[in-house]
């Protein structure tokens, strides 16, 4: 079973699932939604709403659930576009783009995650009907040989792969990255890989923030130094780039800053060197990796 929240409001790395699926059921209730997920809530459930309240910097978080989810919505669209036959989310929580995106019914998409998550997601889905072959795996990602397995059947039965693996690299050390990185590059049909960029300062912040010990049974652990330079080692580039500062902004959504912080910044930011300013607004994104030519 899925552990039951006690004092700490997270207890696995499978509770953020639950934290995510209750910023996407709010962000589907606000009249100006980015997108609308139905089944959020369902999913979310109370657990969800009792974990965010136990968390430190909830609006910053619900801010970049809404931005990242909207940029690999439209990511996912671009590969389908580009003759994309099938979707492989690893770690996909309690996400429902199956049920909600406009998807060719012949797409396969294929969602990896920890036995007792997925089973309580086909428990309650089981009177939704998702509109492409879906197909769900319980599965410990850290079993390398059994990841390894999988991906090599999955990759065998495709043309044209895309991976997802949002909210999940964060949580793994280098090590690990690397690792997937290169169970992922030997696939000869992946052809795209969606990964959460962020940056030495985003890190940072989230120290001084509390927000790594809130989270101390599941804390960021991949912190390269260079990010781009760890994945373009490991045989991916980067085909893209989408920043949430920049993304926030080109759709109306700014970040909600305490008020006080906002004063600060608006006053210093004619005074920040450039640099400053360009770091700021890189703070972190979601990147749209290919394969390195061999």
């Amino acid at each position: 079973m899925i552990p039951e929240p006690s004092s700490s409001p997270i207890q696995h790395v499978s509770d953020t699932a639950f934290m995510v699926a209750h910023h996407r059921a709010v962000e589907s209730a606000r009249p100006d939604a980015l997108f609308v997920d139905p089944l959020a809530a369902l999913l979310a459930g109370e657990r969800g709403a009792a974990i965010t309240r136990g968390l430190p910097m909830q609006p910053m978080v619900g801010w970049s659930v809404a931005i990242r989810t909207r940029i690999i919505d439209q990511y996912i669209a671009g590969a389908i576009a580009a003759g994309c036959d099938t979707v492989v989310n690893l770690g996909a929580g309690l996400d429902t783009r199956p049920y909600r995106l406009s998807l060719p019914p012949s797409l396969r998409w294929i969602e990896v995650d920890y036995p007792a998550l997925i089973t309580f997601k086909d428990q309650r889905l089981a009177a939704e009907t998702p509109r492409c072959q879906l197909v769900r795996v319980g599965m410990d990602l850290a079993e390398q040989p059994q990841r390894q397995t999988l991906l090599r059947q999955i990759d065998g039965e495709s043309s044209r792969l895309l991976i997802i693996t949002e909210g999940v690299v964060p949580y793994l050390d280098n090590a690990a990255v690397g690792a997937l990185a290169k169970d992922l590059r030997a696939l000869p049909h992946a052809a795209s890989w969606i990964v959460d960029y962020f940056s030495p300062d985003s890190t940072a912040y989230r120290k001084k923030t509390g927000a790594d010990r809130a989270m101390a049974a599941a804390p960021f652990k991949f912190n390269p130094p260079d990010w781009f330079a760890f994945f373009a080692q490991h045989g991916w580039q980067s085909r893209e780039v989408r920043y949430l500062p920049a993304e926030g902004a080109r759709l109306g959504r700014r970040p909600p800053l305490p008020w006080a912080m906002r004063a600060v910044m608006k006053l210093l930011r004619p005074f920040a060197p450039a640099d400053k300013r360009e770091r700021f607004g890189r703070f972190a994104g979601i990147v749209l990796l290919v394969p390195t030519p061999r």
